[in-house]
């Protein structure tokens, strides 16, 4: 929950605006100044104060207590100028709210710890677990001093200048080891724990021995993913209560899947009751993996049968790959979550022009390879290769990656051995028909005129398809210094089921400085004004120019009206 707290009218009146739009995530407090920051720092993870710093610092003098425990606090200005991130910037989220609550309220965002100044990810920004000498060795990257990374689990990082050797030592691991001087230690999720129980056993037991096996393999719980087990005990309490005390979710398989992974132990008890022979080691083992910890029982004081089992796997760290769209060009129709993924990528892959757009948002130290046209597939061959070397790979390309661009070839490549996050963008034919009007209000189709890859008799009968159907047609890929005849040819099937006055768009870059947009018709359009950085948009029957701009009605009802 995030506190809010105001002092005067202007300050409120910011206040409510934010309480609006986050009606779920926000409580006001009212009354004194003083006692409304005492009580939202007990009670929220996090503050907004519409006041003054100064006041703010007096005020939360007293409550602070340590930097991994208090609420992340952001300073709003009398004026709304500026969100300041006061407290808890990275481990209070408090830099993420301010850039948040800036967004909202016009306000600057003002992040001054050290790693975000520099764009450096800072250590306990990775989404793992950190322990040891955060402060030490982040202020010995930020210093220029060799950092050594020791990874003992091979696991996706963002990028790090990290060295080969160094005084100073970041260490990914899952054992139980104490961090030594000057080493910090993160601790990825790479350890599944899976569970057997019998009916109403209780969470002390379940937690006990998941516990007394990572101890006795000198395994981090800190490091423990999931709880895994049949399907069949996915509301039993006793499993459900030890994974809430581990902070971690219960995953479930059905029967069928644990019989078929083979396990070193065997039962006919678990066979008979939920019908797979294993349960805790086949559940840990289903999705592959080292068995650490083979199957092992409860104990019970009272000498009664064990009422719980468990079992350990270490999985291999997977690499991760993110198909990004860049948009069509605008850097204000780049959407955060690809901000974010690019910030996240120790390895970005795209085309030469492509990157060029987007370098200035890469972290320092982020590899880049880079190439030109006509490298698709070796673009899209390269990005899984680095995925499947464990590496948090971004693989970019413009408008949404998923439309004519990188995500087909890339998927094409990609097994299950990678994980795979698509980041949706704004389409040339979006930006196009922004820029045009409405010409998209009803059903419509994109085709690409580009015979490369796709034989034109294939192209043809689409584009013939969409005539009859009488769909609004945005052509991709018109028209280049070697491909001139296409873009006559499809124009001359649509003629063939529209009139000559049917409207038409012409958006060449669309978004970007040198951009141009016009409406036209489809007697009047000429194919040799049309290059491939331009996509041409050609109404249906229903479309018609109002005040110059494209509009295609949602429906027909006002169409003989309308005339």
């Amino acid at each position: 929950m995030i506190g809010l707290i105001s002092a005067t009218a202007a300050g409120a009146a910011a206040r409510d605006r934010l309480a609006a739009a986050w009606p779920d995530r926000t409580r006001v407090y009212d009354g004194p100044v003083g006692d409304a920051v005492r009580r939202a720092f007990a009670e929220c993870e996090q503050l907004v104060c519409f006041l003054a710093t100064g006041a703010v610092v007096r005020l939360l003098a007293p409550l602070l207590g340590d930097k991994a425990t208090d609420p992340g606090v952001v300073c709003v200005d009398e004026a709304g100028r500026f969100a300041v991130s006061l407290v808890g910037g990275h481990g209070g989220g408090a830099n993420d709210l301010a850039r948040a609550v800036g967004g909202l309220l016009g306000a600057e965002p003002v992040v001054t710890t050290a790693t975000d100044a520099v764009g450096m990810p800072g250590l306990d920004t990775l989404g793992l677990p950190v322990e040891g000498d955060v402060a030490g060795v982040s202020r010995a990257l930020l210093d220029g001093e060799p950092v050594a990374l020791d990874a003992e689990v091979a696991w996706p990082l963002p990028p790090v200048p990290f060295a080969e050797r160094g005084a100073y030592t970041v260490r990914v691991t899952d054992r139980a080891v104490e961090p030594g001087a000057r080493e910090v230690l993160l601790r990825p999720p790479s350890l599944v724990v899976g569970v057997g129980a019998s009916k109403g056993a209780p969470a002390e037991e379940v937690l006990d021995v998941v516990e007394e096996a990572l101890r006795d393999a000198g395994l981090s719980a800190r490091s423990v993913a999931e709880l895994a087990t049949v399907d069949a005990k996915a509301g039993e309490p006793g499993v459900l209560a030890a994974a809430s005390r581990l902070g971690v979710p219960v995953v479930t398989y059905s029967a069928g899947e644990l019989a078929a992974v083979e396990v070193p132990n065997p039962s006919g008890a678990p066979l008979a009751a939920v019908g797979t022979p294993s349960v805790a080691e086949a559940a840990a083992l289903v999705r592959g993996g080292e068995l650490l910890v083979p199957k092992r029982k409860s104990r019970r004081a009272d000498g009664r049968p064990a009422m719980a089992t468990c079992a350990v796997v270490r999985r291999p760290g997977r690499g991760r790959l993110a198909v990004v769209g860049l948009g069509p060009g605008a850097r204000d129709l780049l959407t955060p979550r690809a901000q974010a993924e690019l910030a996240r990528a120790s390895v970005l892959v795209g085309l030469d022009q492509y990157v060029d757009q987007i370098r200035d948002l890469l972290r320092p130290g982020t590899r880049i390879l880079e190439s030109g046209l006509g490298a698709e597939e070796e673009r899209a061959r390269t990005a899984v290769a680095e995925a499947r070397r464990g590496q948090a790979v971004a693989l970019i390309g413009s408008g949404d990656a998923g439309v004519y661009a990188m995500a087909s070839p890339a998927l094409a490549e990609a097994s299950d051995d990678i994980d795979v996050v698509g980041v949706p963008g704004v389409t040339a034919a979006l930006a196009a028909a922004a820029l045009l009007g409405a010409p998209l209000g009803h059903d419509h189709v994109s085709i690409s005129l580009s015979d490369l890859h796709t034989p034109w008799e294939v192209i043809e009968r689409r584009v013939r398809a969409a005539a009859e159907a009488d769909l609004v047609v945005t052509f991709y890929n018109p028209r280049s210094r070697g491909r001139d005849w296409q873009l006559p040819k499809a124009l001359a099937i649509l003629a063939g089921h529209r009139e000559p006055s049917t409207p038409v768009g012409v958006v060449r870059n669309a978004s970007r400085p040198d951009g141009s947009s016009r409406v036209t018709t489809l007697a009047g359009l000429d194919p040799a004004t049309v290059d491939m950085m331009t996509v041409v948009t050609v109404g249906n029957t229903a479309t018609r120019t109002v005040a110059d701009r494209m509009v295609t009605p949602r429906g027909y009802r006002w169409q003989e009206g309308a005339r």
